[in-house]
């Protein structure tokens, strides 16, 4: 029998804590919310047109629809979400099937559904689909953890003393020299690290330091010795942009599992497209299609019948079994000649438990984004692989954590941080090529020591205009600009801060009239006052003509703008600055800005934390402070 092992026993009990949590979001929001309240805050679309049907890779069938009211409004589906398909008609039969999201591209949603076949209601109208609980991740995460401590000799077992911090990483020498011209020596460097690791190897990539461009060019490179590479990360539209890199890079990657957006650069690399394009696959679906029409007549003996009936409906049923079971060898045989030639496998950290790729083993899993990835998750890819290759910054956003209990017991502390405590060495990005130097300034002193260096092309980059200093904090002290709430969700806005801002992009209107106008973008820690500034800004004539960006930081996150501003909400006497609290969700915001950073707050209410104290003393000694009522005149 195994000896326990206390840090993941941990990681279980916060696990569960987390789905707990999770599941009594989900009732609150689905299960106690009025179908129509549910479509108006974007968690069901009804009612729907189906606009194709199909059948998907193994023995599942996939529906595409169409909303046809409240088009072009905001809504929480995204790829990979589990949902509900319904029909509200009256009669249906059996009406409801689960299913995952493949895409959702505008009005348009994918689903893959949890069947074989298509429900015969699916034509009746009036469908709905709505999100649902995903149990699923949380099963794949929790298996992952339990495999992992089952583990008792062989690679998983080894690479679980290394993350533990009871073996150190172990290093080959490296014969020969990485020739990349494009890459500077610390990105050289870190290829190196990844090529020599015989376990793990870690790069941590800041803001704007080419981590992407370095982990491309180390997978290019892995390719030449090993058959496969797997590359996973947590979010589908990571996965998304690394598909798009390294085939721009000329290898054969194939995209498993669902997709952040539709277009023919990305599709044309999914599994499910290099399947339905095979010229095999016609066979296939042409089976499938017969199987599926064999169950539909069998599934009309539904009463009372003789032994006759009996003996058509048990024929009906071993036909189409014996065509589905064709069907899926043939796939399945399709399938593994896809995957057998592909030189990069790419999928989310959950997608690495797709049946697919069941029984797969991997020399290398590279991971990007580690340092947003709940542990559980991460643990999914690893014990497929015998390499481990993490990259990410541990001080941009961390995994998202529901539970305030899971959260205290260090659920979201990730395995990439661990690393950076456990491990000798960690290969550092140094060199950042997106920012003006001072804007950089505050974000190197803070988080990474003073190691980065601003690359000559962007260290003094500037406007070309009045008043273009790169770093600028308004200050709204004693303006009375208090912050508000909202009463339903509690989140928080702040009009009159938005008013500072605006009156700087007039200025900003006024200085580039004879100039290109830069590409801006407003942000904000919160989604009420996101909302605000969007409906703000469509109802002025002026601005309302320029493609400004506007988002919340998370929602920012992976983009960057010639001018960023920020506005941070908070004024009140108490000083509580909520969540501003998390520094590492400011990092990211502070660190979008190519050429110019503004932020508007109070200094009153934030200038009582020491990381935004330090941010003000960092403001003067720039020369980047200012005041409100320099607008206000």
């Amino acid at each position: 029998m195994n000896e326990p092992i206390p840090e993941f026993e941990r990681l279980l009990t916060l696990l569960k804590l987390e789905k707990e949590e999770d599941f009594e979001q989900y009732r609150r929001k689905m299960v106690q919310m009025p179908l129509e309240q549910r479509r108006k805050e974007g968690y069901a679309w009804f009612p729907l047109q189906v606009v194709q049907k199909g059948y998907a890779i193994g023995e599942r069938a996939f529906v595409v629809v169409q909303r046809t009211a409240s088009r072009g409004a905001e809504h929480q589906f995204r790829a990979g979400k589990t949902v509900v398909l319904s029909s509200l008609a009256a009669g249906a039969k059996h009406p409801e099937r689960s299913g995952v999201v493949y895409f959702v591209d505008k009005d348009r949603m994918r689903i893959i559904l949890n069947a074989r076949d298509i429900p015969e209601w699916i034509d009746t109208g009036q469908l709905a689909v709505e999100i649902s609980f995903d149990e699923r991740t949380y099963q794949e995460m929790e298996k992952a953890v339990h495999k992992v401590m089952a583990a008792q000799k062989g690679r998983l077992a080894e690479l679980r003393s290394v993350f533990l911090g009871e073996k150190p990483p172990e290093h080959s020498p490296f014969a020969g020299e990485v020739a990349i011209p494009s890459l500077n020596a610390s990105q050289v460097a870190a290829v190196q690290h990844i090529l020599t690791a015989r376990d793990v190897a870690v790069v941590h990539g800041p803001p704007g330091t080419g981590k992407t461009t370095t982990l491309v060019q180390a997978i290019r490179l892995l390719t030449d010795t090993e058959p496969t590479v797997l590359v996973a990360a947590p979010s589908n539209t990571a996965v998304d942009l690394l598909t798009e890199r390294l085939a721009a890079e000329g290898l054969d990657v194939v995209r498993v599992g669902n997709i952040s957006r539709v277009d023919e650069e990305l599709v044309n690399h999914t599994l499910d497209a290099l399947v339905a394009n095979h010229p095999e696959s016609k066979n296939t679906r042409k089976v499938k299609i017969q199987a599926a029409e064999l169950r539909r007549q069998a599934n009309r003996f539904r009463r009372s019948y003789g032994a006759e009936e009996r003996m058509e409906k048990q024929r009906l049923f071993q036909e189409a079994n014996e065509l589905s079971a064709w069907a899926n060898q043939l796939e399945e045989r399709l399938i593994d000649q896809i995957l057998d030639s592909a030189q990069v496998i790419a999928c989310t950290l959950v997608g690495a438990a797709h049946p697919v790729l069941e029984g797969r083993k991997f020399r290398t899993v590279v991971i990007d984004e580690a340092a947003q990835a709940l542990e559980p998750a991460t643990w999914i890819p690893i014990t497929k692989a015998s390499r481990v290759v993490l990259t990410g910054d541990p001080f941009q956003l961390p995994p998202t954590v529901k539970s305030v209990e899971a959260q205290r017991g260090g659920f979201h502390i990730t395995l990439m941080e661990k690393c950076l405590n456990r491990l000798p060495e960690v290969a550092l990005l140094q060199v950042q090529y997106r920012m003006n130097e001072v804007i950089m300034g505050f974000s190197n002193r803070q988080f990474y020591q003073n190691q980065l260096q601003a690359a000559e092309e962007v260290r003094n980059r500037w406007l070309p205009i009045p008043s273009n200093f790169p770093l600028q904090f308004i200050d709204t002290a004693g303006c009375g600009f208090e912050e508000k709430v909202h009463p339903a969700y509690q989140s928080r806005s702040n009009p009159d801060e938005f008013r500072i801002v605006r009156e700087h992009l007039y200025l900003l209107e006024d200085a580039f009239v004879e100039k290109e106008y830069p590409s801006v973008a407003v942000i904000s820690p919160y989604r009420e006052q996101a909302l605000l500034i969007r409906q703000t800004l469509d109802e002025d004539a002026l601005l309302s003509a320029r493609p400004i960006a506007v988002n919340t930081i998370d929602g920012f996150q992976g983009q960057e703008k010639d001018i960023v501003y920020i506005s941070l909400v908070r004024s009140n006497a108490k000083g509580d600055i909520g969540f501003l609290q998390d520094y590492r969700r400011m990092n990211v915001a502070m660190t979008r800005a190519r050429k110019q950073l503004i932020l508007v707050g109070d200094s009153a209410t934030i200038g009582r934390n020491p990381f935004y104290r330090a941010f003000l003393e960092y403001c003067e000694e720039v020369g980047g402070y200012h005041t409100a009522w320099e607008y206000m005149l």
